[in-house]
C-alpha cells in the first residue's frame, strides 16, 4: 500500500469518509450479501487507498435488517434501531474480510461494544489507523435509536477531520424526480444543502445535511456501480452531484 502520509497528486483529497448503503452489498440478489459485489467495493476502496488516500467507511444494514420497516410491523422502534445496528455490524466484518483478502489493513470500530468482533469506536485510535494507511469501517451507527447511518456517516466524517463525504448509490446522481419511473428525470450537477432540504430531495436525511451544512462539510452522490468512480470521486472529477461548496469541484449545471 502506498505512504498515506500524502495523497498522489492527481487526488483531490487526502482524508475521505466513504458512505455504502446495505443495498449496495446484496447486488443482484434481493437480500444479503452477494460475494462478486462486495469484492468489486473492496476492489475500488484498495484502488484509492494504494494512492495514498486516507479512507474511512459506514455501512447501512438495509440489506439485513431495517428498524422502521420493523418498527411499523409492531416492534418497538428503539429495538428494533438497535437490531439494524447489529446487522451493519455484519456488513462492515464481511467488508473487512473482503478488504483484508485483497492485502488491505483493515479496522472495524463499534459503537456498540463488542469485543470478540471489533475495537470500540475511538476518536483518535480511528484517525491513527488512517494515518498508519488502514482502512477504518464505523459499524454500529451513532450507537444511539433514532439516528440513521446517514447521520453516523455525517457525525464519524466530522470527528475525523474528513475533507468530503463520498455517498455511493446505485443512480448516478441526485435527480428532481425518481429516474426509475420518470425519464424525464434531470440530474443536478450542484446543489446547496438548503436546496436539498427545501425541495425533500433525498439525498441524505435532514439531519446528516443539516450537520454538514453547519460544518461546510460536501458531499459528493454517485453511481458505485460504475467502476472507477470512488477513483473519479476522490480525484475531483465531475463524477455525481456535488452537495455544498467546494471551489475545486464546483461545476456547471447540465
Amino acid at each position: 500500500m502506498a505512504d498515506s502520509g500524502s495523497a498522489a497528486a492527481h487526488t483531490r483529497f487526502r482524508r475521505v469518509l466513504l458512505k455504502l448503503s446495505g443495498e449496495a452489498l446484496m447486488g443482484p440478489e434481493s437480500f444479503g450479501i452477494h460475494p462478486a459485489t462486495i469484492g468489486d467495493i473492496a476492489d475500488q476502496i484498495q484502488e484509492i487507498a494504494g494512492l495514498g488516500v486516507q479512507v474511512a467507511v459506514v455501512i447501512g444494514g438495509g440489506n439485513i435488517f431495517r428498524g422502521l420497516q420493523a418498527h411499523a410491523r409492531g416492534t418497538e422502534r428503539a429495538t428494533g434501531d438497535y437490531m439494524g445496528m447489529l446487522a451493519t455490524v455484519m456488513n462492515s466484518i464481511a467488508l473487512q474480510d473482503a478488504l483484508e483478502a485483497k492485502g488491505v489493513t483493515t479496522r472495524v470500530q463499534s459503537a456498540i461494544p463488542m469485543a470478540a468482533l471489533a475495537e470500540p469506536y475511538i476518536r483518535r485510535r480511528a484517525v491513527r489507523h488512517l494515518e498508519k494507511g488502514r482502512v477504518v469501517i464505523f459499524a454500529a451507527g451513532t450507537g444511539n435509536p433514532y439516528f440513521t447511518t446517514d447521520t453516523a456517516a455525517a457525525l464519524r466524517a466530522m470527528e475525523i477531520g474528513a475533507e468530503v463525504l463520498l455517498k455511493a448509490t446505485r443512480v448516478d446522481g441526485v435527480y428532481d424526480a425518481d429516474p426509475a419511473r420518470n425519464a424525464g428525470a434531470r440530474m443536478f450537477a450542484q446543489l446547496s444543502y438548503d436546496e436539498v432540504l427545501q425541495r425533500h430531495l433525498g439525498v441524505m436525511d435532514a439531519t446528516a445535511i443539516s450537520l454538514c451544512r453547519d460544518n461546510r462539510l460536501p458531499i459528493v452522490v454517485f453511481n458505485l456501480t460504475q467502476a472507477g468512480n470512488i477513483r473519479r470521486a476522490v480525484a475531483g472529477e465531475a463524477v455525481g452531484t456535488l452537495v455544498g461548496e467546494l471551489a475545486a469541484l464546483a461545476r456547471p449545471q447540465a
